[in-house]
């Protein structure tokens, strides 16, 4: 049975295991961030992402992402996420980062259908920017796709940096395709640690052509919730995982390969949590192997 995080944390026994619900590592712990292959440009590990959250321009929803846009920035993240086809997420988030003068601080990604001018300019001026940090062409699947458009448009500087992504399965074939021959910037990818075959087959790919990684569904939609409802995080986890979300982060950023995690959410606390993920130290190797059993074992 599905479960949101919202009614997780909720429970008695998730909230016993918690202790404090949102427990956080020192704020002088050294904040997790990972170089951009191509440039070297470092980015915070940890991100927003705005799919279905943000969809719907009105006051309720742009309350909710000022403050979880604040909570990110307040926390060490710089990362939003979002594309064309998220509703009026691009509106929304626009509407946040000017109202609060945020666009210095934060490095802005959104997505196209198409390399078509006038659905970029339309992204653009939802956002309230002359340009975004990163570019990404949506749901790769041509394994033919050229990327020269994008790379026009970079040159023009309209975007810093271009990518592809990629939540498909049956698409990756053509992902790996467009990442051997056009070699983007990034990559973003949908892995968790129930849903790895990203793992399998497009990280090591990724790393050879030097693309960043961005991994969406990080927490399986708040599937994963729902595997570990009742239920304590395991006593050898504790050293570097405060909540379920910290776990379930983690075990990503434990791989080099992740440039960053970006999950989505609107509530100001989750994204705080979520953050914690970027301090205190990563599972090892084994205790990586350990978490993946423990879950799959639910």
């Amino acid at each position: 049975m599905s479960i949101s995080r919202r009614s997780f944390i909720s429970l008695p026994l998730a909230a016993a295991a918690l202790s404090p619900v949102f427990a956080q590592p020192p704020s002088n712990a050294t904040l997790l961030t990972r170089p951009i292959p191509s440039t070297g440009e470092r980015l915070p590990c940890v991100g927003l992402g705005t799919a279905s959250v943000f969809d719907r321009d009105d006051a309720e929803t742009r309350q909710h992402a000022g403050d979880v846009v604040q909570a990110l920035v307040a926390g060490g993240g710089r990362l939003i996420d979002t594309a064309s086809t998220y509703g009026d997420a691009e509106s929304v988030i626009g509407s946040v980062i000017s109202a609060g003068n945020l666009r210095s601080r934060v490095f802005l990604a959104t997505k196209c259908e198409e390399p078509d001018i006038a659905e970029f300019q339309r992204s653009l001026a939802r956002l309230r920017v002359r340009s975004v940090d990163l570019l990404q062409l949506h749901n790769v699947r041509n394994p033919k796709q050229s990327l020269m458009q994008f790379r026009e448009w970079k040159a023009q500087g309209l975007c810093r940096y271009v990518g592809i992504t990629s939540t498909y399965h049956r698409d990756f074939d053509a992902v790996e395709a467009v990442l051997r021959n056009e070699k983007p910037d990034f990559v973003q990818v949908d892995y968790s640690i129930d849903n790895r075959l990203a793992e399998e087959r497009i990280l090591p790919l990724a790393k050879e052509v030097r693309a960043a990684v961005l991994t969406a569904l990080p927490l399986g939609r708040a599937r994963l919730f729902g595997t570990v409802r009742g239920k304590a995080i395991p006593d050898w986890a504790r050293d570097f995982a405060s909540s379920w979300a910290q776990f379930f982060l983690k075990f990503l950023l434990a791989d080099e390969r992740v440039t960053a995690v970006i999950p989505g959410t609107s509530n100001a606390e989750h994204m705080t949590d979520n953050l914690g993920s970027m301090r205190g130290r990563l599972p090892d190797a084994e205790e990586r192997k350990r978490m993946a059993a423990f879950v799959a074992a639910i």
